[in-house]
């Protein structure tokens, strides 16, 4: 069984633009699975300059407040903007640091080619060790 990917993106749309290409049969935007059936990763920016309170949007921490939904959490990718410096991508290290899920990958922006076929490759791998454990 592969990986579910789900997201959190605002109007910008640099998320799930980046979600996008990246091909997967099976992305959501946390506004569209209230409850995770299966087992995902979660692609999420950083808000609020880095602020503690406000770096994970507050869509997805409703989202996480749902048992289900952390049980069924296996990893994170990070959007941010590296002009934050220490806080680029503080949404995923929060998340992360929370729930005992590793950071799979961290995208400035909306990401480049490479960032894409880095995911892409993190995200198969990650799956293959997933299915032999």
């Amino acid at each position: 069984m592969s990986l579910d990917i789900i997201y959190y993106s605002n109007r910008s749309g640099n998320t799930k633009r980046f979600v996008g290409k990246l091909g997967y049969e099976r992305s959501f935007h946390v506004s569209e699975i209230p409850v995770a059936m299966r087992d995902y990763i979660l692609f999420v920016p950083t808000y609020g300059g880095g602020s503690e309170d406000y770096a994970v949007p507050r869509a997805v921490s409703t989202f996480l407040g749902i048992k289900t939904n952390v049980d069924f959490l296996r990893g994170i990718v990070g959007f941010g903007n590296k002009n934050f410096g220490i806080d680029y991508c503080k949404a995923a290290h929060i998340i992360s640091d929370e729930f005992g899920v590793p950071i799979l990958g961290k995208v400035e922006l909306f990401g480049t080619t490479e960032d894409v076929e880095r995911i892409q490759e993190r995200l198969g791998k990650f799956n293959e060790q997933l299915q032999l454990s």
